[in-house]
């Protein structure tokens, strides 16, 4: 069944199944290693758990075969990184625990319903004031540079205005030009030439290139650097804009050392 209370368990849940690489992170910083008995192929921090434990397929295909075999007591996923037929076929046997994030006020409160969900509410308290203490010293410029921050190619996806990277990219003084558009949507090198700014601010003058879903390396920079020109193009980690676990207490420092890096 699906949760709708984190207070669910009585007593802490004993085999736990993350399907979501960031919150697998989570799992760990908690202290979870022996109730957490299976992650997907792409949960790849921390390093110990992506060597030793079961894998049960990706985020977008999990194989429901293996996960019932485990019958674990705690199915942990995300409305955005799985399948919802899946996630829902898994609810009919299996208590099933679903986040929403789209900014850091959801994340910080997904890490409070985590830790309580796993009996670990003094661990998830005490994380989310560090987290809340880094973000605080973040120093952001109210001049912010165009951006585009570049998730796929072949076709380009980029990210809207309802996303947790459109989020993160006001921590590091970035404008998202596309935060008009909703969720991932395909753009084209011309919409970057053409995308209409606000009345007083200037066109595209930075795209990000993020190192995951789609791994860019300097090989993209340097062909979209013929096509782009005049325009910055900075490969990012895309983790520290994208995941919302426990990765947050690094992000800050990361936003800083790029924000300084462009000149912000």
């Amino acid at each position: 069944m699906f949760i709708t209370s984190p207070q669910h368990f009585i007593r802490k849940p004993q085999k736990i199944i993350s399907l979501v690489p960031s919150q697998t992170e989570l799992l760990h910083y908690f202290g979870l290693d022996k109730e957490v008995i299976a992650i997907t192929k792409f949960c790849v921090h921390p390093d110990e758990w992506f060597k030793n434990k079961i894998r049960v397929g990706g985020t977008k295909s999990i194989n429901i075969d293996l996960i019932k075999k485990l019958q674990p007591d705690l199915i942990i996923a995300n409305k955005e990184e799985n399948e919802k037929e899946q996630i829902e076929e898994l609810a009919t046997e299996f208590n099933v625990w679903i986040t929403d994030v789209n900014t850091l006020k959801d994340a910080l409160a997904m890490i409070k319903d985590v830790g309580e969900l796993t009996h670990k509410e003094k661990e998830s308290e005490t994380l989310i004031t560090r987290i809340k203490d880094e973000f605080y010293q973040l120093q952001t410029s109210n001049q912010k540079l165009q951006t585009c921050y570049l998730i796929w190619q072949k076709p380009f996806m980029t990210v809207g205005g309802d996303t947790f990277i459109n989020d993160m990219m006001k921590y590091c003084s970035l404008q998202n030009i596309f935060e008009t558009r909703n969720r991932y949507p395909e753009i084209t090198l011309d919409d970057l030439h053409i995308a209409n700014p606000p009345a007083g601010r200037q066109g595209c003058q930075l795209v990000l290139l993020s190192s995951e879903p789609y791994p860019f390396k300097q090989k993209q920079i340097d062909e979209l650097q013929q096509q782009l020109p005049g325009k910055k193009i900075v490969l990012v980690d895309g983790e520290m804009f994208s995941w919302y676990g426990s990765r947050l207490l690094k992000a800050p420092k990361y936003f800083k050392s790029l924000s300084e890096s462009l000149g912000y």
